[in-house]
């Protein structure tokens, strides 16, 4: 049964006491934003043209992301002011046609990826938005690891500001703000060696880049890690030992679920984000396909600024002892928007 909105208190994953350094350190905030599934889309029409309804909703969504720095939290929301972001996390599906083949299509993919660069930039300088942005991609802008939106990720994770590992086929990074450490994972992660069967979508080798990662940047100090990738757990946390042909159905391959469980172990995950709904879900994660009592802090954004829907919906996210997250939601796409009465916290080892 999912949890309800007012009942969530999660708590941290591991029990790893931070060393001195880091609660030093914990006294230094860091605030971000979270988006997911933006879906620029060009004009089927005239594909050389943004689609009218996507370049009004994401403007506006970049307006508001801009705007809502220093301006005041309701108290029914946590109260204060929203704190200064050190950049927006992007959970995937950037684009909308990335997942379609054919000449239109490869038309199509150009406009939106120009109108998501020019709006979001990359360093908080060189686009409309005003911070850096840390994007993954998703089944909408290449399911199979390739095409245009995912190579431009791998070029621009070569300058994106912070960042202090690529992995090896440039796809996946990570980086800290204060104590707190981010890994980029692109649409699933996986795959697991042991298990050779066709994947769905392509984990380009994520799962190996977060074991070691992990081990080199984090190892035993207990510091927050804070993870991004665009797919849902929970529908994909069954039995992994399914027939070949179910399992390359699945969007994530289960035995690649379980092996991304299991990588966790012994690190203090102060959150896993991701996308890909376009609902929101707020849950903790104990590798099953059930919201548990205890587990891994999960964060499901709704999507941000689709052109199909007037709903839309982002996250703040606030990192210091513990990790707090809001909900800034519309219901006239962005025309008008507000804080969700309610806020959901992760305590964090100090």
């Amino acid at each position: 049964m999912t949890l309800s909105r007012r009942s969530f208190l999660a708590a941290s994953a591991a029990g790893l006491a931070a060393p001195a350094l880091g609660r030093a350190a914990a006294a230094e905030p860091v605030s971000f934003f979270l988006v997911g599934d933006t879906h620029y889309r060009a004009d089927l029409a005239a594909p050389a043209k943004l689609d009218a309804r996507s370049a009004g909703v994401t403007g506006r969504l970049v307006d508001t992301l801009n705007k809502l720095p220093g301006t005041a939290i309701p108290a029914a929301a946590g109260g204060g002011t929203v704190a200064a972001p050190r950049g927006v996390i992007h959970a995937g599906d950037m684009i909308d046609s990335g997942d379609k083949n054919g000449t239109a299509a490869a038309a199509m993919q150009k406009t939106e990826w120009a109108a998501y660069a020019a709006d979001f930039g990359l360093t908080g300088s060189d686009g409309r938005l005003k911070v850096p942005v840390y994007e993954v991609h998703g089944n909408h802008d290449g399911p199979h690891g390739d095409g245009l939106a995912v190579k431009q990720v791998v070029a621009r994770n070569k300058t994106r500001p912070g960042v202090t590992n690529v992995s090896a086929n440039g796809q996946h990074y990570s980086w800290d703000w204060g104590r707190v450490h981010f890994v980029c994972l692109g649409i699933v992660v996986g795959e697991v060696k042991a298990v050779a069967r066709k994947r769905r979508y392509a984990p380009l080798e994520s799962l190996a880049f977060l074991a070691a990662d992990l081990k080199e940047k984090v190892g035993t100090s207990g510091r927050p890690v804070v993870i991004t990738h665009h797919i849902d757990m929970l529908r994909y946390s069954g039995p992994a030992d399914i027939d070949d042909k179910v399992a390359a159905g699945k969007e994530w391959d289960p035995a690649d679920v379980h092996g991304y469980y299991e990588a966790l172990k012994g690190y203090t995950i102060a959150a896993v984000l991701y996308g890909h709904t376009h609902a929101r879900n707020v849950y903790k994660w104990d590798g099953t396909t059930k919201p548990a009592a205890a587990g891994v802090p999960a964060f499901n954004v709704d999507n941000s600024a689709h052109f199909l829907s007037k709903a839309q919906a982002f996250f703040h996210v606030e990192v210091a002892d513990k990790l707090t997250v809001r909900e800034y939601a519309t219901t006239d796409a962005w025309e008008t928007g507000a804080w969700t009465p309610q806020t959901w916290t992760v305590p964090l080892p100090g």
